[in-house]
């Protein structure tokens, strides 16, 4: 391990230097008491966009002429599902958003015209004074995270953390030059990039938007996006050819106790500047416009909600001059907040509501009387609409023409062109990281016979990852990437061009022996939530592409592993299983950049070598979430930095640790329900297949009717009556069905425990269900069942039993607990009333369930 020393030592060389950011270079203090002296800790920016006189005088000349609702209107942002044109023109909302996984008419397969159509017409009436009285041209917003994600044919580039890896801030500004012109061809004016988040907690299920564990990187690459977004302050600034960049999300997401997504960062606030603030620096120093506010909390309080951050910090110490616009509903997560009213945010220095769902009108109306009560000061109004009305007079937006008139509008040979494509290749090219490579099996000579295997091998939806087209990257086929590449075409490719023989199996499978095996396989993707894990132990409990590893190896077939994640992962066993292995992160639409590595020419010299080195440390067990460069105790397998050239000499061998040390001591139950619902998960009737939340101690839907009785104390049970008009029940899930990661319960040999009541015997049969979000599906899309009719039917009326399901018996069937929507669901088509208490996962009882399967 020689080699992974000097490697280690050469990274810490370059370590951060400069006096305020010497005490974060990898220190883990704990957190102190927060200091609220901003300027002793937090620096005053020279940041290279300068107020103007012009500007200002503008901005102030169109504030004098506007009415409190037309101010309002302006810090209003819905979401293009929820609002009509006629809502713009009556309204006249300061801008509007795209969701992940939104488009325009709903159509997911909208082409560029429709999504310039709607920008088009929703401009046309926020310039309509004939309903609302003002001019003030509204702007769009959209996630565009790794290329115009949501536009089908789009550039696709390889997401934040495989850019990390590359670690070439010139290429990251070319890449946000490409992303600007591309959502500039549909007419949309601003976008919600770059991310900083510097991700300390791997089991975080957005670390694949960080492009490192480090700040360093973080804070050189932030410039370099908000200058290919926005164009350099003395040059082209907000010019024709440029967008309005967001630097996101502030403050401290990538920090969270356990990697929690939306949860409570409890860094010390010298931390939270050394480590996570760090992109700030570098994005509002070039003078990016928007910022937007983070989902987490800072020691217990929300982002949106913390004026000390947001106006103290951010506004009047750090001279950020542009506006803070809210996350999704986050404002409705502040404490006495909900999404149609939350005066809190505003007095803490938010400026736009990201207000999606129906929740944008009340929320509208509420704030505009709270103005009048004096709830929220006029001041403070007038500062958010300055900041709004400085960036689009920055912007151009009064002067430009129209969405459909614009430069690049309606160009759409621009989406998707080749020599935007050529600049994505050379990302996945640079991105990829070599961890192993036996014997110099790398680079693989074309003119040889060639298995391509794995379930991601030709899957360019798989490779690209969450956030591509759908919010979650999910439900979506090669024929929705029109001129992408998956990894094989570009491996055939070349192999075919060589006279080599090329074989494509998602199995394994193949009709005649190959020389070598190229793997490709990894994470499903995944969006914010439904990624977050509780440890790194890739497919724990199922282990098939282990499986297939071993069984190309056990018939001599020399193994390349291509693995494709979201994050560093523990794969010992795998690594163990491939002579070669390569991280090749999301690599995004250009899978022939990983060929054009991996490929020798067909003399056997190399065509690219490999550049990519590690910016997250790689884990050695399965709970090292949270191993970062330069902690005390640093033992990574992998350190921050790593990353083998072709001749360089091996340094894993066989022989790593696959064994996964499970102390069933430290294993917990895992509480559901125990009359009241444990986070994160939500109570729902069920009937005919329909879901509706339970809200009340009495309530009734479809075929089932639900109240709380009294077993030990008041209210600690339920009483589930059916009446057999349909199939009905309860069903728990999480909330927003994300996906949550069991796999531990599992591991843990636990056991599905409830008590039950039984009050009227069922006349039909009754099944216990579990569902979970199946490969390339929407969430609930794997669910199995096991009949428990005859388990009921034995027992005692009015009696309070136990009765118990070893998890092992779902797994049988199909439940992948990594990836678990909904943990316990009980229906019946017949009628039937069953009290029922103490919902939970209990460890170490799975060899004493009612029903086992060990």
């Amino acid at each position: 391990m020689k080699h992974i020393n000097n490697q280690r030592a050469w990274m810490v060389g370059i370590c951060l230097t400069s006096a305020a950011l010497i005490s974060g270079c990898g220190s883990k203090e704990p957190a102190s008491n927060n200091s609220k002296d901003a300027s002793k800790i937090w620096p005053v920016l020279d940041i290279a966009v300068k107020k103007e006189d012009v500007v200002e005088a503008k901005v102030s000349k169109i504030m004098a002429s506007m009415t409190l609702e037309q101010k309002v209107a302006q810090m209003i942002q819905p979401e293009i599902r929820d609002i009509t044109v006629e809502d713009m023109r009556k309204y006249g909302f300061g801008s509007y958003l795209n969701g992940g996984g939104s488009f325009p008419q709903g159509n997911k397969h909208s082409t560029p015209a429709d999504w310039i159509q709607l920008a088009e017409d929703m401009y046309q009436a926020s310039i309509d004074d004939s309903m609302d009285g003002s001019t003030i041209p509204t702007m769009w917003g959209t996630d565009a995270v790794h290329g115009h994600n949501n536009v089908i044919g789009a550039t696709l580039f390889p997401h934040n953390i495989g850019l990390g890896a590359a670690n070439n801030p010139d290429l990251i500004e070319k890449i946000a030059e490409v992303t600007a012109t591309e959502v500039m061809v549909t007419g949309i004016d601003w976008v919600f990039a770059p991310t900083v988040a510097v991700v300390r907690d791997d089991r975080w299920g957005r670390t694949y938007e960080g492009y490192s564990e480090d700040p360093e990187i973080v804070r050189s690459y932030a410039a370099s996006i908000v200058k290919g977004l926005q164009g350099h302050a003395d040059k082209d600034f907000l010019s024709d050819n440029r967008v309005i960049s967001t630097v996101k999300h502030f403050l401290g997401d990538g920090g969270t106790v356990g990697g929690d997504d939306q949860g409570d960062n409890v860094a010390s606030e010298q931390e939270l500047f050394d480590i996570h603030a760090q992109g700030y620096v570098g994005g509002l120093t070039v003078g990016a416009q928007s910022v937007m506010a983070s989902f987490n909390s800072w020691h217990g309080k929300k982002i949106h909600g913390s004026k000390y951050l947001l106006t103290d910090v951010l506004k009047d110490q750090m001279g950020f001059d542009g506006f803070v616009v809210g996350d999704w509903n986050g404002h409705g997560q502040i404490k006495g907040c909900s999404n149609d009213n939350c005066p809190q945010a505003v007095n803490a220095g938010l400026d736009i509501y990201m207000v999606p769902t129906d929740a944008w009108k009340p929320l509208y109306e509420n704030t505009i009387q709270q103005v009048k009560d004096g709830v929220i000061a006029m001041s403070r109004i007038d500062d958010a609409v300055e900041r709004i009305l400085r960036v689009k007079v920055r912007a151009g937006l009064f002067d430009k023409p129209s969405p459909a008139k614009r430069q690049f509008s309606g160009k759409t040979e621009l989406i998707g062109q080749q020599s935007h494509r050529d600049v994505a290749r050379q990302a996945v090219r640079e991105s990829l990281v070599l961890l192993k490579n036996k014997n110099n099996i790398l680079p693989l000579n074309p003119n040889q016979n060639v298995l391509v295997t794995g379930d991601g091998a030709d899957n360019i939806g798989k490779q690209s990852g969450g956030w591509t087209i759908t919010w979650q990257g999910t439900n979506n086929t090669n024929e929705e990437f029109p001129g992408g590449s998956s990894i094989y075409d570009g491996i055939a490719q070349h192999v075919k061009a060589a006279g080599g023989t090329v074989q494509l199996s998602s199995d394994g499978s193949f009709e005649q022996k190959p020389d070598v095996a190229v793997v490709v396989f990894g994470e499903e993707p995944y969006a914010e939530g439904h990624g977050d894990r509780e440890h790194l132990d890739y497919q724990r409990g199922e282990k098939s592409d282990l499986a297939l590893l071993k069984s190309l190896k056990a018939q001599g077939i020399p193994v390349v592993s291509v693995f494709i994640s979201g994050r560093p992962m523990w794969v010992n066993a795998e690594l163990n299983a491939s002579d070669a292995f390569v991280a090749a992160w999301l690599p995004g639409s250009e899978g022939n950049g990983v060929a054009e590595v991996l490929m020798a020419n067909v003399d056997g010299s190399v065509q690219y070598d490999f550049k990519g080195k590690l910016s997250f440390s790689w884990p050695k067990a399965p709970t090292q979430a949270t191993v970062n460069r330069n902690d005390k105790d640093y033992t990574p397998l992998l350190p921050y930095g790593f990353g083998l050239r072709y001749g360089d000499e091996n340094v894993l061998a066989d022989d790593l640790n696959e064994k996964v040390e499970i102390d069933l001591a430290d294993a917990q139950v895992r509480n559901i329900y125990t009359g009241q619902m444990h986070k994160p998960w939500l109570l729902y009737l069920n009937s005919g297949n329909k879901l509706s939340g339970v809200n009340a101690s009495t309530q009734s839907f479809g075929a089932v009717s639900y109240r709380t009785i009294d077993r030990n104390v008041q209210e600690d049970s339920l009483l589930m009556t059916l009446s057999g008009e349909e199939k009905a029940g309860i069903s728990i899930a999480s909330k927003s069905h994300f996906r949550e990661d069991l796999s531990n319960d599992l591991a843990f040999n636990s056991v599905l425990s409830i008590l039950v009541n039984v009050k009227e015997k069922p006349s039909s049969s009754v099944e216990i269900s579990l569902n979970c979000e199946g490969t390339g599906d929407a969430p609930g899309s794997c669910q199995e069942s096991i009949d428990i009719t005859e388990l009921l039917t034995s027992l005692p009326e009015n009696e309070w039993q136990e009765l118990s399901i070893d998890l092992k018996c779902f797994a049988d069937i199909g439940i992948k607990f990594s990836q678990v929507v909904m943990p316990f669901e009980l229906t019946s088509a017949g009628s039937m009333s069953l009290g029922l208490a103490d919902i939970k996962y209990v460890p170490n009882k799975a060899g004493e369930a009612t029903m086992s399967c060990q």
